[in-house]
């Protein structure tokens, strides 16, 4: 076995301390909280990012795909849901897919 040799006291920098880790959290956590509000209760909202910003709602029925289509470029003041479009639910084929870039 390896012998283990002893590191001299104050040889060994600390990792800095957190800004605000949650400052995004915090973010993300009120952008959903703006959509769930918005949305049918029976919905599953998921946000991914790429590059950009993009949240995915999916819904079950088409009725619901029309509200939130004509509701979501409206949230936060307008402007802050945009590009929305719509498709397919991977997995889900009796699900509908809106999906909007969040401008932020």
């Amino acid at each position: 076995m390896g012998e283990m040799t002893a590191i001299p006291a104050g040889s060994v920098e600390l990792f800095p301390p957190p800004l605000h880790a949650s400052l995004v959290t915090d973010e993300l956590g009120r952008l959903m909280g703006m959509v769930k509000a918005a949305c049918p209760e029976a919905t599953a909202i998921r946000f991914d990012f790429d590059g950009k910003l993009r949240v995915h709602i999916d819904v079950r029925s088409r009725s619901d795909v029309a509200v939130i289509e004509t509701i979501l470029p409206a949230l936060g003041g307008g402007g802050l849901f945009q590009g929305v479009t719509l498709g397919a639910t991977p997995h889900h084929p009796f699900h509908h897919r809106i999906s909007a870039l969040v401008d932020r």
